[in-house]
């Protein structure tokens, strides 16, 4: 069945149930092969040839690049340290202008919410609810495409402030409770698409998960996958389904709280491995300026007895990077400070960034290049004089790229050893002092 088996449907209609708990009763569930799928199936459904779909800045390259040969654009939202921002989001849709924009006013937006990639950012309740509230007066459909939703692992705290006991062992209805909501808590009209996975919490690679939907969308997305990838692979729904009918949903949840936990540690040793190569110094970061608005950032410096010296400038005390502990996910995204380096001014920041990740490969370390989740790379028929006013506020964010003079890179935590993550960060920090000593 393009659906999926019955006893899968069965089992994530209790999930959501148990978890997501929409707001009306006659929703409807269906299995895709993995998030990425359902996109492509949601975004041929939804949309037509040259129309736009609302994202954030920064986003996922493979919904970007299933959008594309489809001649189906991103039209780009300003974002903070919450994620995509409301008062952006509306600015932007009341002021569409669509014989200037060459296009009509998208009616389909794809979000992140939960461990934003590759930002790490957490939309809140209250976030969720403002955004959904704006999709609600100009009808937007919302596509939640949501596979770190287990993942929520809270705020980072150094090794010396943090807790020497852990806490107890929360029940399951405990930890469901302090999940942030879904999109679906809030939707009353039906309008949201929710994408859930089973690859973050079960397999990676199950490719497996289902969509979360009102009835008519999912007929329609059925019909998609009865003429696309008909149904997910038997054996694999044979597996999870297996797995879960003997853990029952309590002992699904309790994998879930144990992966969480995981992932908390996860991020904090990755965090405590750069707090160790470099002098970390926390700072809040002013609103409405990027992806880091309104939150505690930590920018990196040499340790004391480091110096990088060039003719122009002495880069003792001057940041190399910066970032936000993620809340959620599986990633850590970095802002390189390239205004500090000698070539600043002779090459631009996505040839620095491009540089130091070629180094960064040659000495055995790969992190994501920041350029490939900018979506403003998928805009090419925008001038980029004209950026600012689609992102949203002119006031909040200048260019898509945020400024000429950074950079940025997306470390992953989630399969490395420890070792490895150490070795790593060792590595990184090494070679980037080598790569602003560059004359």
């Amino acid at each position: 069945m393009a659906s999926g088996h019955p006893k899968l449907q069965e089992l994530a209609k209790e999930i959501t149930d148990k978890v997501f708990r929409p707001a009306y009763c006659n929703y409807a569930v269906l299995a895709h092969l993995g998030n990425t799928d359902g996109w492509m199936k949601a975004m041929l459904t939804l949309c037509n040839p040259g129309e736009g779909v609302l994202v954030g800045v920064w986003t996922y390259p493979s919904a970007l690049a299933c959008m594309l040969p489809h001649n189906i654009k991103p039209v780009l939202v300003a974002m903070d340290g919450e994620g995509i921002r409301a008062d952006a989001l509306r600015d932007l849709l009341l002021g569409w202008d669509a014989e200037a924009r060459r296009m009509p006013r998208p009616h389909v937006m794809y979000t992140i919410p939960v461990g934003q990639n590759p930002t790490g950012a957490t939309e809140s309740a209250a976030r969720k609810k403002d955004i959904y509230d704006v999709c609600v007066e100009f009808d937007v459909i919302i596509v939640e495409d949501d596979p770190y939703y287990f993942l929520q692992e809270g705020s980072y705290r150094p090794k010396e402030s943090r807790d020497s006991m852990r806490r107890g062992q929360l029940t399951t209805a405990e930890f469901v409770e302090e999940l942030v909501p879904s999109y679906l808590r809030f939707d009353y009209q039906g309008r949201v698409v929710r994408l859930e996975s089973f690859s973050k919490t079960l397999a990676p690679g199950c490719r497996l998960g289902w969509f979360t939907c009102n009835p008519l969308f999912a007929e329609r997305l059925e019909r998609q996958a009865e003429t696309s990838t008909y149904a997910p692979c038997g054996f694999t729904q044979a597996l999870v389904i297996t797995t879960l009918s003997k853990w029952g949903l309590d002992g699904y949840l309790r994998w879930l709280q144990g992966l969480q936990n995981q992932y908390i540690v996860r991020r904090d040793y990755l965090v405590d491995c750069l707090a160790d190569e470099f002098d970390l110094r926390m700072g809040t970061a002013p609103c409405d300026v990027d992806c880091f608005s309104g939150c505690d950032v930590y920018t990196a410096y040499l340790k004391p007895g480091h110096s990088i010296m060039t003719e122009k400038q002495r880069l003792t005390d001057e940041p190399l990077f910066s970032f936000v502990p993620p809340t959620s996910g599986m990633y850590v995204w970095l802002k390189l400070h390239f205004e500090r380096h000698p070539k600043h001014g002779t090459m631009d920041s996505n040839d620095l960034e491009l540089a130091l990740w070629k180094e960064l490969a040659e000495a055995g370390v790969l992190f994501g290049p920041g350029q490939l989740f900018a979506a403003d790379v998928a805009v090419p028929y925008l001038p980029t004089d004209r950026i600012s006013s689609v992102v949203g506020s002119a006031t909040a964010i200048t260019t898509v790229k945020e400024a000429e003079d950074e950079g940025h890179f997306r470390i992953s935590f989630s399969d490395a050893e420890f070792d490895d993550l150490k070795k790593a960060i060792s590595i990184f920090s090494r070679v980037i002092v080598n790569f602003f000593r560059t004359s």
